[in-house]
């Protein structure tokens, strides 16, 4: 058993690992963890959270796409067979709202949601967003330039995402603050020890959401608009529309995921370019270093670490054997670091070319929404850095102590 520090033992002969997940040395900067995990060992049972997890890129990116495995169980085997417990009654109505998200879904249904939603993501869609992202950052930084300094992300990464989705999808803007707080309410489920406090806030923001939703719908049914939410409801695929139940559930995910990362992965990059000594100018010259530089910060410091999977039928995977009803965990921003696959992956190199990163995921779940973030990180950084020369970190930036999710507390700049 070797003991790397005080949060993290590795046992490489049994394949053990003692990782504490609240402790700040180790979601402060998990990158130092997951390269000494790829050396002792890439996959490897986390006894905290008792369950096996996988972090090399070979194996993550198989995983993603393998059909003996899937998000949910309950379609093939009951509760009981597989030992999981009842739902909690203090979540039930998280749980509702959760119950036909595109993440958590298998085909058919998945297919039927996704084939549905799908249309309105796709590239040549998104790009004719464009010009109001562009608009929307230069009006943002328009606010507080001249006050030579700001913190980022209340006043810009907060703000862009959040205000694109809502226009896509049909909800007002002004609505915008309050969907940060139900989405952060949201995501708190998905948080390692999470509190009963935090389960019963993300229950309640669960409810007023859906609610909230409900009382959109039945606004769209009654005058359609040329957006999403009026698509979804309007639309048929095969004879069937969406549920209303459905729909809740679709809007939720794509209002939480459709910005949630995005906003971490803004304060992400920015942090790591001013760390990094390179002069932005140079990594944003034109289109194609722009596109790289991108990339290498979503492979460097990904917004979501891990993708959960339930094994549907027995199957092996690097020599541990997994029965139905089992969970695995894809570390997916750990994926993005083997030394396998990248050279000298903790490094910041924007002219790597290597291979993709995994941070949208792969397979039938990749992120629907991976299309719209990536045009966002690739017109409003270039923005930020050619707006503010000399933009600097005010402040050695905190991370949030939101594990599996990585973003910054706050992000204090000046210039």
């Amino acid at each position: 058993m070797s003991s790397l520090s005080s949060f993290l033992r590795i046992d490489p002969e049994t394949r053990r690992v003692f990782l504490d997940a609240r402790d700040p040395a180790f979601y402060s900067e998990p990158n130092h963890t997951y390269a000494a995990l790829h050396a002792a060992c890439p996959t490897f049972y986390w006894e905290e959270q008792r369950q096996w997890f996988c972090t090399g890129y070979d194996t993550v990116n198989a995983l993603l796409r393998d059909r003996r495995f899937g998000r949910q169980i309950l379609h093939i085997a009951t509760r009981e067979e597989i030992g999981m417990p009842e739902p909690l009654a203090h979540t039930r109505h998280f749980d509702a709202a959760e119950a036909h998200s595109l993440l958590e879904l298998e085909p058919p249904e998945h297919t039927r949601l996704r084939t549905l939603v799908n249309r309105a993501f796709v590239s040549r869609h998104i790009e004719k967003m464009t010009p109001e992202i562009e608009a929307l950052a230069n009006r943002l930084i328009d606010g507080f330039e001249k006050d030579g300094e700001t913190e980022l992300l209340s006043s810009f990464a907060d703000i862009i995402p959040v205000t694109m989705i809502a226009r896509m999808i049909g909800i007002p803007e002004e609505m915008g603050p309050q969907l940060l707080k139900w989405s952060h309410d949201y995501v708190g489920m998905y948080m390692f020890k999470r509190s009963r406090a935090d389960e019963e806030a993300a229950d309640r923001s669960a409810r007023e959401f859906a609610d909230y939703v409900r009382s959109m719908i039945a606004a769209r049914r009654a005058e359609p608009r040329d957006d999403l939410l009026s698509h979804m409801i309007h639309t048929e695929h095969k004879g069937q529309f969406l549920t209303e139940d459905e729909l809740v559930s679709t809007t939720i995910v794509l209002l939480n995921a459709g910005h949630e990362a995005t906003v971490h992965q803004i304060g992400n990059s920015v942090r790591v370019i001013l760390e990094s000594g390179i002069e932005p100018a140079t990594l944003f010259c034109d289109p194609k270093t722009t596109e790289r530089t991108v990339e290498e910060t979503l492979r460097i410091c990904a917004p979501v670490h891990i993708f959960q999977r339930y094994c549907l039928e027995p199957a092996e995977v690097d020599g541990v054997s997994f029965k139905r009803g089992d969970k695995v965990s894809l570390i997916l921003a750990a994926a993005n670091l083997d030394p396998a696959k990248f050279t000298d992956p903790l490094t910041f190199r924007p002219d790597r070319d290597e291979g993709v990163n995994l941070s949208f995921g792969a397979g039938i779940h990749f992120c629907i929404g991976a299309p719209l973030a990536r045009l966002e990180l690739n017109l409003v950084l270039p923005i930020l850095f050619r707006r503010l020369p000399g933009l600097r970190l005010a402040r050695r930036p905190t991370v949030k102590d939101v594990y599996h999710f990585h973003g910054l507390e706050r992000l204090d700049l000046e210039w």
